[in-house]
């Protein structure tokens, strides 16, 4: 590495080698408004059951809230850049729709590992202080990622890049040099609401505005108890997260699946399982399947659940043997999904 460049230049070329698409860096105080947007969120309850949002939420506001002696954030951008079209599977009733980002190998060890990695070689560069973050900890990574010129936050509230989409995992590693800020993200969506019409459940009530509530990513992940049946209809064959508002949106023509870090290329037995297989898990079964999956942490009663409603949905009667062994699971949950499924597919015409 030539040594007269930048430490802030040798930061992304280091971050590059390590598997980070785009790498940029801004103030600590760069986005002071995401504190404000966040706390408006939460006092309208769209965050659901996610408590733990409200009980970090003045370690969230900003980065000082969380570490008063940072002076920097590095934010980092890991390509996941799907190969296949996320929506292939709408319409295919035996199978499951799992979200591209949980078909590969666990982000948060993925991204984690490669921070880590940037902080000792840049500790070796310039010692200081840093911490790095995922997304398990109160950090706004995606109003950061935009004040460090990653991309914007699009209608979707997600950061859209002009040159990864949709598809970025993000990191950020809070530091207390004081390097040169990158120009910020403009927001570049326009007209475009592709993203807002595409939703299945209506979730966002206003460009830019996220009723988690009605997520289906919120639903299916993040929601222990019983699914509204308002929404059960519209998850269709969902299983575990949902892609259709990234997947739309027009950025993602940019967006190559050459450039994704190849720890989250799709394990084959994830691309599209059969809810058959998926609705026969016992606890051991579940996680031996999705070892390695961030989708582990959600257990297996949750992801039956889950597939039961898109069972029910699928008016493919040949699901029906399986969904009657629920009926008794000990979960109580399950068992209601189960009862839902089975008045479902009774009601619908046998298919071919």
């Amino acid at each position: 590495m030539r040594q007269d460049k930048s430490l802030e230049a040798q930061i992304k070329v280091k971050a590059a080698e390590l598997g980070f698409a785009d790498c940029g860096i801004a103030r600590a105080d760069a986005a002071p408004q995401s504190g404000a947007r966040l706390r408006e969120w939460l006092s309208e309850g769209k965050h659901g059951s996610m408590i733990w949002m409200e009980e970090r939420a003045h370690h969230r506001e900003s980065p000082a809230g969380l570490w008063p002696e940072v002076r920097s954030v590095i934010s980092l951008g890991m390509s996941y850049a799907p190969a296949i079209d996320p929506l292939a599977l709408e319409g295919q009733g035996d199978r499951g729709r799992i979200s591209v980002y949980a078909q590969g190998a666990d982000y948060h060890d993925v991204v984690k590992r490669a921070l880590k990695a940037l902080a000792r070689w840049l500790v070796e560069q310039s010692p200081s202080d840093l911490k790095v973050f995922v997304d398990t900890a109160p950090v706004m990574e995606k109003p950061l990622a935009e004040a460090a010129g990653l991309g914007w936050q699009g209608k979707h509230t997600n950061l859209v890049s002009r040159t990864h989409g949709s598809w970025l995992f993000l990191g950020a590693i809070y530091t207390t040099l004081d390097l040169a800020p990158d120009t910020r993200g403009v927001e570049t969506c326009g007209s475009c609401d592709a993203c807002q019409t595409a939703c299945p459940t209506q979730a966002f009530p206003a460009p830019f505005r996220l009723d988690a509530r009605r997520c289906i990513s919120y639903l299916t992940i993040e929601h222990k108890g019983p699914i509204p049946e308002e929404f059960r209809a519209a998850m269709g064959n969902r299983i575990y997260g949902c892609d259709d508002c990234l997947a739309v949106c027009p950025w993602n023509k940019f967006a190559a699946a050459a450039q994704a870090n190849m720890a989250f290329a799709p394990r084959a037995e994830l691309v599209a399982p059969e809810l058959a297989e998926l609705l026969s898990l016992d606890d051991a079964g579940f996680r031996q399947v999705f070892s390695g999956s961030p989708i582990k942490r959600i257990g297996r009663d949750r992801m039956v659940r889950n597939c039961l409603i898109a069972a029910g949905n699928s008016g493919d009667k040949a699901l029906v043997p399986v969904v009657e062994r629920l009926i008794d699971d000990p979960d109580d949950v399950v068992r209601e999904a189960a009862g839902w499924a089975l008045a479902r597919l009774s009601r619908e015409p046998a298919t071919d």
